[in-house]
């Protein structure tokens, strides 16, 4: 999901810094166990391994929902090569499960992966909170919504992904910790912080909310059944702000509540903004996903970088961030999704991450997916009804 600020030109800075911190109406609740019956016997999407899917977002519209079969088969046939995961925005401000979406990615052979965001149209960013605040969620308001999506997720017959509330660890989304408090903390805990200096695992009143929503969510979904879901907990690869309360760390709702790790990684975006090659976007906030949990597997939820049309140069970004990970820098990487869009910014200019905005980055994509490495198909095994 792209965001109209600029991390690249202080990414090296935060390494510096951060490694030496070690309208509808309102719906009706209901009861999350009227309908606990599990989803039925799913297939089990298997973790590479070797390599990892190779995956992409396809320029769906303003609400990142317009998937067509015929933009799959244009963006296979533009890279050359078919796509393991497709990922999609599946915003609050829809209310409802999005079942013919599913059903066309995976008609297509592919792993839907959404975007499944508490946001209202006309999803501005930059604008705090709106009536899916996460306020709303904990408090059960939207627990009805919920529930609803959570029975249409528990038909799909194979996993696929979610990714809730992505990138909390910056500002431009309404979900953020920025909006609910930063880093405040109780006078007990601002007592224990001046004895022991410890800046790791405080309570911080903005990662705290976040992680009480989305635990409420994740709970409310398993509670209906719906266990076919591979959660995703996506950060921003740097935080910004760059202070210890926002740290990825500090949102992680625990290992019982995420099956995979998720990061965007992005190069540079827009005109005001300074080149970074691939790897110093990806290494230190790789280490820190790691260390989160010692065995879950790794995608790139979002990745890309816009056309300069200057001296900086798309395709030498593509092929050394391939070739990167294709010699095992990264050896829990078991997936990665392209964002292939082209948005006009509100100074008027453009940012075109699609990868073809010039015919030498499409060379370089072309010739980096290419390599056996990157797994064109999913692979599923069975997994009967109950079983976790």
């Amino acid at each position: 999901m792209k965001n109209n600020l600029s991390l690249c030109c202080y990414c090296l800075l935060s390494l510096l810094i951060l490694t030496s911190l070690h309208a509808l109406p309102l719906p009706t609740k209901t009861d999350s166990k009227t309908s606990n019956t599990p989803s039925p016997s799913f297939a089990q999407l298997t973790v590479p391994s070797k390599g990892a899917y190779t995956g992409a977002y396809v320029d769906f519209g303003d609400g990142e929902d317009g998937v067509t079969l015929e933009a799959l088969e244009k963006f296979e046939q533009l890279v050359g090569k078919h796509q393991a995961i497709i990922g999609f925005g599946s915003f609050w401000a829809r209310q409802n499960f999005p079942t013919d979406k599913i059903n066309l990615i995976r008609s297509y052979g592919a792993v839907p992966l959404l975007y499944w965001s508490p946001w209202d149209a006309p999803f501005d960013q930059n604008r705090g909170p709106d009536r899916f605040s996460l306020d709303k969620i904990i408090d059960g308001t939207w627990d009805d919504y919920i529930d609803r999506w959570a029975d249409g997720a528990k038909a799909v017959p194979e996993q696929f992904f979610v990714s809730f509330g992505c990138e909390m660890n910056g500002t431009w989304f309404p979900w953020s910790g920025y909006f609910y408090g930063k880093g405040k903390l109780s006078p007990a805990e601002r007592k224990k912080l001046a004895a022991n200096k410890n800046l790791r695992g405080l309570p911080w009143a903005g990662p705290e909310k976040y992680k009480k929503a989305y635990r409420h969510v994740v709970d409310r979904v398993r509670a209906r059944g719906a266990t076919n879901v591979l959660w995703v907990f996506h950060v921003n690869n740097y935080s910004y702000p760059n202070t210890p309360w926002n740290l990825a760390a500090s949102y992680y709702p625990g290992t019982n509540y995420v099956d995979w790790l998720g990061l965007s990684v992005y190069g540079k975006q827009f005109a005001d903004e300074d080149w970074t090659s691939f790897k110093p976007l990806l290494e230190w906030p790789y280490e820190e996903m790691c260390k989160l949990d010692p065995n879950k597997p790794i995608m790139l939820a979002e990745w890309g970088v816009a056309e300069s049309h200057g001296k900086d140069d798309k395709g030498a970004w593509f092929t050394e961030g391939f070739s990167a990970m294709v010699n095992n820098n990264y050896p829990r990487l078991k997936a990665t999704i392209i964002w292939h869009e082209r948005w006009e910014n509100d100074d008027g200019t453009f940012s075109n991450l699609r990868i073809n905005s010039s015919s030498s980055a499409l060379k370089a994509y072309r010739e980096g997916v290419a390599n056996s490495f990157w797994v064109d198909k999913p692979v599923f095994t069975i997994r009967p009804t109950g079983r976790m």
